[in-house]
Formats: structure tokens, sequence, C-alpha cells
């Protein structure tokens, strides 16, 4: 699988999260819900500030500094795979398709993100459903922005969960009650299954 097949895949995944992010954003309202199949999953519209563990570093006039060093931080990151999968496809002919597709998943997963904070603060009017803002119109500065998020699997109610257990609920107690998007799908399935499947490559 050469460098050009690997781009391209990149750039298609990301389109696919784009599109499915823009249309949630400029179609719904903040936390509306669209039951896709009853009981068990919905599209639900709620927004985060991208930052790992809420980090949040403000100055008085409300810059927030925390995230603009995390998406410093992710860019480096993304230059660093991408440089990994150059190196890959270029000095090691003998790595399996199954690494070079799970890191390009990654990289695609982690380039999504990315885009909702750099662009979506100067993209998108303040109100919802969002609309294209006016010159000028912006609501936030350069990664700034917020990540859009919308895949729900409410899958059961765990009433009664012990507290060092609370990660894995929602605030109604609902099982794998977190909401998340594309992006986060494309890295977590790649991280399991290079995990399962691709650790020999690693080890060496």
């Amino acid at each position: 699988m050469n460098l050009k097949k690997i781009s391209l895949l990149v750039v298609l995944l990301v389109l696919a999260d784009q599109a499915l992010k823009i249309w949630v954003k400029t179609h719904m309202h903040l936390d509306e819900s669209i039951v896709v199949f009853p009981d068990w999953f919905q599209l639900r519209f709620i927004e985060n500030n991208g930052a790992a563990f809420g980090m949040h570093i403000a100055t008085p006039g409300g810059f927030d500094w925390g995230k603009l060093l995390l998406g410093i931080f992710r860019i480096a990151m993304v230059c660093g795979l991408g440089w990994f999968l150059w190196h890959l496809t270029r000095r090691r002919t003998d790595t399996p398709r199954g690494v070079l597709v799970g890191l390009a998943l990654i990289l695609a997963g982690a380039l999504g993100n990315i885009v909702d904070s750099a662009c979506y603060g100067l993209l998108f009017s303040q109100s919802t459903p969002y609309t294209v803002a006016e010159f000028g119109g912006h609501y936030a500065g350069f990664m700034m922005g917020k990540v859009v998020d919308m895949f729900y699997f409410p899958l059961f109610q765990w009433n009664g969960v012990p507290r060092m257990l609370r990660f894995l609920v929602d605030s109604n107690n609902y099982f794998f009650g977190a909401i998340f998007n594309l992006a986060d799908a494309y890295i977590s399935v790649a991280v399991v299954y290079l995990l399962l499947f691709q650790y020999k490559f690693f080890n060496k």
C-alpha cells in the first residue's frame, strides 16, 4: 500500500467525518436527539471544548491558553504520525497493510477533531442550528472552536452504579453514555485493532 493510497484514504475519512459534523451542526439544535434505532442508538448533538480532562487555562480576558496549547500539541502529533507513515511506506516495505490502515485511521481521526477546533469558531455563527457566519461574525478565534459529537448508544440503565465506575454511565445512569463522533470512532477502532492484531510488528 503506497503513500498515495494512504493519503487518499485519510482524505476520504476526514471528509466523511466533516460532512456528518457539518450536517449535524447546521440541521440540529444543541442537545437535540434523533432516534435512529429505538432504545439503543441516537444522533444527539453536543459540543465539547476538546480539551483533555476538561483542561481550561483562561486569562482574565477569557482567552483559553490550555485549549490553544492542546491544539498545537495535537498538530505536532499529527505531523509526527504523518512522518511515521511516510517512513513506513518508503523505508519499511515489509510493513503489513493492516498497520498502515490502522495508522491512517488514527491520523484521520486526529485531523477531523483538529478541524473542529481550528475552523468551526471562525466559520459558524453562535445560534443553533448554526449557519455560516458573516464576515467578522464568528464567535471564537482560531483553535477555539468546539468539537461536535453525535453518536449516542444508551444501551441500558445501571442504577446504583458504584462510584468508582461512574465513568461508565451518563447523567441518567445509561451504560456507555459517552457521546462521540466519527473521528473518535476511527481512533478507537484503530487502536484496539493495532493492539490486538499488530502488536508483533510494533514489538520489533
